[in-house]
C-alpha cells in the first residue's frame, strides 16, 4: 500500500480533485503578470534583426558601415562574429544566426542592439549583405529527387542522437521503420484492403506572446537569460552549444509565458539576446514582432501519408502499411522525433497483427517545423481514423462498432511491446456514441431525406475519432522544502505557460502533506536553483513531475514523522499526517504543528537540519526489439503510460459557399484521475479548438519559399464565432497505477482527435477530403466535381 493512499481517498486538504483556479489567475486578470517583455534593466538596450529575403543564398559578406553610422546603435552581429558552434536536440545543425549561407526566407541574418526600439529596426535595415543566390527546393518530392540541391553539405559532420547511415538521399534527414507480423500475407488473406493518401498543412502556433528573451550579463561574466521558453534547461543546453559559453555562467529564467504549444520548446532568440549583451556590454532585449516571429520561428510539420488498412469480412482488422513523409524545412529541430511520434501512433489504438510503418522527415527551403501540440501524432491520427471509416464504408459496418470490435485493450501490447496497463478507452467510445445519440441519429440519417435536401443548402453529418497518446516521457526532479513556519516550498523547474501546471503541482503538493494550495509557495523555474526539467511539452507535467513531487513529498512527510516522534514521545510508526499542517499520535489528540517541527529541524542540535525532500523520475518503459522491428528510432524508445479517448463531432456544410462549421463535439477522454477537473475540462475545450483550427481554416501558404500570408489578418485562426457552443467535456477516470495520484497528462489528446473526427463528419454527407484545412474552396471543389482535396 502506497503511503499517500489513505490521504488520496480522502482528497486531503481540498486539494486533489477540486476544481480551483489558477495560482496566477488574479495578476493575470488584473495585468499584473511580468512577461520577459515586460521587464526592465537599467541601460537596457533593444534588439532588431535581418533576415534573408532568399531561401537558399550563399552569404559572400557584409557592409555594416551605414547601420553603425546610425546614433544609439551599441552592437551589430553578423555570422563573422561567431564560429562554427552548432545545435540542436536531434541534430546539431544550427548556428546562433545564418553562417556562410541562408537556408530559407526569413532566416536571420543580422541582429543591431540600440538605444531604442526605433534606432534598432532603422539600422537593421541600414545592413547590406552580399548573397550569392543558390537553387532552391520547396517541397518534399523536389528535396528528394536526384540532382537536387543540398541543403547541408555538412550533414554526415553534424552530431546527432540517431544512426543516420539508413538515409536514400542528401536532403533526407532521417528515416525510421517499425514492422510487426507480415504485413503481405496479410492483406493477401483480408477481404477488403483500403489504400489512401492523406495530407496536413503548416500550422503556425499563435502563442499570445512572440519570441522575446532578455540577456544580461554580470561583472564576472555570466549570464542571465529572462526568456519565453518550454524549458529552461533547453535554453541553457543551447546557449552552451551555440555560444561555448560553460552552462556554470549561463543562468536562465522563466518568468510568465504567453503560451507556447510546442513552438518554445527550442531555440528562438535567446542566443540573439547573449550575444548582443555579451557584444555591447549592456542588458539586451529582443522581441519579434508577430510577422516576424511567423517567418522567422516554426510551424507544425505538412505532412503526406499514404495508408493502406487490410480487413476481413466481419470486420476483424488485419494488416496496416504506412509511409510518412514530413517536410522538416531549413534545420532538423525536433524534426525526427516528430516523424518518429507519427509512426509510434500510425496503426492507431486497434488490433493488428501485421505492421509496415515507414517515415521519412526531409530537409526543404522552407521554415523549419518543429514541435506543436500532438507532436506528429495529429497527422498520423488523422489518416489512420479517417481510413477506419473508409474501411468501414467498405465493409458497410458503422464506424463505431468497427471500433469497437477492433479496441486495444487493457493487456494487449502497443506496437513497440509496450502493454497496456489499464485503458478508458471502450468507455470514451461507448460515452461519446451515447451523449451524441450516435445510434439515434444514423439511424435517422439512413431513413431521412438524402443529405442535400435535409436542410436548405445545407447538409449535416456525424463524425467519430478515436485518439491515443503518452505522457510518460524523459526525466524530472522536483525538490520539496518545509519553511521554518510550517508552509512548503516546491521548486520543480517546469514552466507554466498559461495551461495552469503551477496550479496542479500545488495540488497534488498540499495533497500529499495535508495542506492547501495556499500554504505551498511555487518556485519559479531557474537554473540555478531548481532541479532538472526536460520540459514543458508531451502532456507529461501532471504525470512525470506530479510523480517527482510525490516522491520528495513523501520524502519530507517521513522526516517530520520522524522529528515529531520524537517531540511526542511515541514510536515513529504511531505517528500519523493530520489535516492543517499537523502530525500527531494515532487514536489520540497530542499534536505537533509543521511550524513546530521546522522549528526543531533548524534550531535545534537533536533536529537534523532543514526537512528538504528530493525525487527524480526518468520514464522506464523502453521499446521491445522482439516484438517489432525497430529501425532509425530517435528519442521515443523509451515511452508510456498511454492516454486514451473518443470524440464525435457535428458539423455543418454551406453548400453555396463550401464553409464547414461545427455545430457541437462530444470529448470523452480518459484522465486517469482528473487533479483540477475544471481545468481539465478546459484543456480539453481549448485542444478541441486549435484541432479545428487546423482542420478548418489555419495554413501557412507558401509562394515558392516565401510565407504569403505571415500575419493575423491573412491568416484565419478560428474566433468565437466559428467555435461550437456546445463543446462536451467527458472526462473517464480510470487510474493510472504508476502514479501516486492516479493521473495522466491532457494537454495533447484532444487536438490529437480533432482533425479526423470533423473529416469524418464531412464524410458521412459528402466526398470524402482527405486535406487539411477543409477550406471552403476545397469543400467547394469537392461538393461539386468530387475531388478528395489531396493536392490541390
Amino acid at each position: 500500500m502506497n503511503a499517500l493512499d489513505p490521504l488520496i481517498a480522502k482528497k486531503v486538504g481540498g486539494s486533489v480533485g477540486q476544481t480551483m483556479s489558477r495560482l496566477e489567475a488574479w495578476e493575470k486578470a488584473c495585468g499584473a503578470a511580468v512577461y520577459t517583455g515586460d521587464m526592465v534593466l537599467p541601460g537596457l538596450l533593444h534588439g532588431a534583426v535581418l533576415t534573408s529575403p532568399h531561401a537558399h543564398a550563399r552569404i559572400r559578406g557584409y557592409d555594416l558601415t551605414a547601420a553603425l553610422a546610425v546614433p544609439g546603435v551599441k552592437a551589430i552581429i553578423t555570422g563573422d562574429d561567431f564560429e562554427d558552434r552548432y545545435m540542436g536536440l536531434c541534430v546539431k545543425d544550427e548556428t546562433v544566426l545564418a553562417r556562410h549561407k541562408v537556408r530559407y526566407i526569413g532566416e536571420i541574418v543580422a541582429a543591431v542592439a540600440a538605444t531604442t526600439p526605433e534606432i534598432a529596426r532603422a539600422a537593421a535595415d541600414l545592413i547590406r549583405v552580399d548573397y550569392e543566390e543558390l537553387p532552391a527546393v520547396f517541397s518534399v518530392e523536389d528535396a528528394m529527387a536526384p540532382g537536387a540541391p543540398v541543403l547541408h553539405e555538412a550533414f554526415d559532420a553534424y552530431a546527432k542522437i540517431y544512426d543516420a547511415s539508413t538515409r536514400t538521399a542528401p536532403n533526407e534527414l532521417s528515416n525510421a521503420r517499425l514492422v510487426k507480423g507480415d504485413v503481405a500475407a496479410g492483406f493477401a488473406r483480408s477481404d477488403v484492403v483500403v489504400e489512401r493518401v492523406y495530407e496536413t498543412s503548416a500550422q503556425y502556433h499563435a502563442y499570445l506572446e512572440p519570441s522575446v528573451a532578455l540577456a544580461s550579463v554580470d561583472g564576472r561574466g555570466k549570464v542571465t537569460v529572462w526568456s519565453s521558453t518550454q524549458s529552461v534547461f533547453r535554453t541553457q543546453a543551447n546557449l552552451n552549444e551555440c555560444l561555448g559559453i560553460p552552462m556554470a555562467r549561463i543562468r536562465c529564467i522563466a518568468p510568465r509565458i504567453g503560451g507556447g504549444f510546442g513552438g518554445k520548446s527550442e531555440s528562438m532568440v535567446q542566443p540573439l539576446a547573449v550575444a548582443l549583451a555579451l557584444k555591447a556590454g549592456r542588458p539586451v532585449r529582443v522581441v519579434l514582432s508577430r510577422e516576424e516571429d511567423m517567418v522567422t520561428q516554426r510551424a507544425r510539420h505538412p505532412a503526406r501519408i499514404r495508408v493502406k488498412t487490410g480487413a476481413l469480412a466481419d470486420g476483424t482488422l488485419v494488416a496496416r502499411e504506412v509511409e510518412a513523409w514530413f517536410d522538416g524545412g531549413a534545420y532538423a529541430d525536433d524534426s525526427p522525433a516528430v516523424m518518429n511520434f507519427a509512426l509510434f501512433f500510425a496503426a492507431g489504438p486497434y488490433r493488428f497483427d501485421d505492421i509496415d510503418i515507414r517515415g521519412h522527415a526531409v530537409y526543404t527551403n522552407k521554415l523549419r517545423s518543429g514541435a506543436f501540440r500532438g507532436f506528429g501524432n495529429p497527422q498520423a491520427t488523422f489518416a489512420g481514423e479517417c481510413q477506419i471509416d473508409e474501411v468501414a464504408e467498405a465493409l458497410g459496418m458503422d464506424p463505431v462498432a468497427l471500433r469497437l470490435k477492433n479496441l486495444i485493450e487493457p493487456g494487449d501490447r502497443w506496437i513497440g511491446g509496450q502493454v497496456i496497463t489499464n485503458s478508458g478507452l471502450r468507455e470514451s467510445l461507448e460515452a461519446v456514441a451515447r451523449e451524441s445519440r450516435w445510434h439515434e441519429r444514423r439511424a435517422a440519417a439512413k431513413t431521412g431525406p438524402a443529405p442535400a435536401a435535409s436542410h436548405s443548402g445545407t447538409r449535416r453529418g456525424l463524425g467519430v475519432a478515436l485518439t491515443a497518446h503518452v505522457c510518460g516521457f524523459l526525466s524530472t526532479g522536483a525538490v520539496v522544502r518545509l519553511a521554518q513556519d510550517g508552509s512548503i516550498a516546491l521548486n520543480t523547474g517546469a514552466v507554466d505557460l498559461g495551461q495552469g501546471s503551477d496550479t496542479v503541482l500545488a495540488q497534488m503538493c498540499a495533497g500529499a502533506l495535508g495542506l492547501t494550495v495556499d500554504d505551498i509557495n511555487v518556485v519559479a523555474p531557474d537554473t540555478d536553483a531548481s532541479p532538472y526539467n526536460s520540459g514543458t511539452n508531451c502532456s507529461r507535467v501532471t504525470y512525470m513531475v506530479g510523480r517527482a513531487v510525490s516522491i520528495a513529498a513523501e520524502s519530507v512527510r517521513a522526516q517530520m514523522a520522524k522529528l515529531a516522534a520524537g517531540m511526542l514521545d511515541c514510536p515513529e510508526e504511531e505517528v500519523e499526517l493530520r489535516e492543517g499542517g499537523l502530525m500527531g499520535v494515532r487514536g489520540g489528540n497530542r499534536t505537533v504543528t509543521f511550524a513546530q517541527i521546522a522549528a526543531k529541524s533548524l534550531w535545534f542540535a537533536d533536529g537534523g537540519g532543514p526537512v528538504i525532500g528530493a525525487g527524480s523520475v526518468m520514464h522506464n518503459e523502453p521499446l521491445d526489439p522482439k516484438h517489432t522491428l525497430l529501425s532509425g528510432m530517435v528519442s521515443f524508445d523509451n515511452v508510456g503510460a498511454f492516454v486514451f479517448g473518443a470524440q464525435v463531432a457535428e458539423i455543418e456544410i454551406d453548400e453555396v459557399t463550401g464553409k464547414v462549421e461545427v455545430r457541437e463535439a462530444w470529448c470523452a477522454h480518459d484522465v486517469g484521475r482528473a487533479i483540477n477537473p475544471g481545468a481539465v475540462e478546459g484543456q480539453i475545450q481549448g485542444g478541441f479548438v486549435q484541432g479545428l483550427g487546423w482542420a478548418l481554416t489555419e495554413e501557412m501558404v507558401w509562394d515558392g519559399g516565401r510565407l504569403a500570408n505571415p500575419t493575423f489578418h491573412d491568416y484565419k485562426l478560428p474566433s468565437s464565432l466559428d467555435v461550437p457552443h456546445d463543446i462536451h467535456s467527458i472526462v473517464l477516470e480510470v487510474p493510472e497505477p504508476t502514479h501516486p495520484f492516479g493521473a495522466k497528462g491532457i494537454g495533447e489528446p484532444p487536438l490529437v482527435g480533432a482533425g479526423a473526427v470533423i473529416a469524418n463528419a464531412v464524410a458521412a454527407v459528402a466526398p470524402r477530403v482527405r486535406k487539411l484545412p477543409m477550406l471552403p474552396e476545397r469543400m467547394l471543389r469537392a461538393l461539386r466535381f468530387g475531388e478528395d482535396g489531396v493536392g490541390a
